[in-house]
């Protein structure tokens, strides 16, 4: 027990030292629950609260939901869904913002499988992107990897580390959006709930952001 509490007690001061050099370290409450209706259907839906910092200053609200059918039980399922986005972005050069609404349409799959501990997800997603007047469509692919530390296997109250890779790429011009890189620790309390803490860096087009990730995830 030693050894998980020593890993969460590292994975809190990488933020803790990126917040005394002054970084742009933000912060994302994470909300995502999946409802199963029957062998085939479920329902997804998901709440993600992004600051610019701690906690405080918005930078994006995401609210999105679907409804998914699985193709075979647990480890292939095609989703169609739908999210809204409301994002306060900093105007340059004034100390001020300016708010942007965006409705999106998303078709994805995704597809589980297990190479020995290590359970591997992947999700090819593509979105129809309504931004204000604008009309945008994108791709993202995202490579997830669970790997349980105290039992064999993801069964309840398991310690679990957890990675994941998500690239973006726009369908016009500036084909590279931006990349998502994350390693956290996690905790599988039951069937019905999982928690995870990490630490997130986002490789833009023209930059990067570092992230403080808070995640709940609800089975039921």
């Amino acid at each position: 027990m030693r050894r998980w509490t020593t890993l969460l007690v590292l994975l809190f001061l990488i933020p803790a030292s990126s917040f005394a050099q002054d970084s742009k370290l933000g912060n994302w409450i994470l909300y995502f629950g999946n409802k199963k209706i029957n062998s085939k259907l479920n329902w997804h839906h998901e709440v993600q609260y992004r600051n610019y910092n701690a906690i405080g200053d918005l930078e994006q609200l995401l609210l999105r939901t679907g409804i998914g059918y699985n193709l075979t039980e647990n480890n292939n399922n095609l989703l169609l869904g739908y999210g809204y986005i409301l994002s306060q972005n900093y105007i340059s050069g004034i100390d001020g913002k300016t708010s942007v609404n965006e409705h999106r349409i998303y078709q994805q799959f995704i597809t589980k499988q297990a190479i020995s501990r290590v359970k591997v997800q992947h999700r090819y997603r593509f979105e129809q992107r309504f931004v204000e007047d604008n009309f945008k469509m994108r791709f993202r692919y995202f490579l997830a990897l669970n790997l349980p530390l105290n039992n064999t296997d993801m069964v309840d109250k398991t310690v679990y580390l957890s990675a994941y890779n998500e690239i973006f790429l726009n369908s016009k011009a500036n084909v590279f959006d931006r990349n998502r890189l994350y390693g956290g620790v996690g905790y599988k309390l039951s069937k019905l709930a999982r928690f995870e803490i990490g630490y997130m860096n986002q490789f833009l087009a023209n930059g990067n952001r570092d992230q403080l990730n808070l995640v709940t995830f609800i089975s039921f």
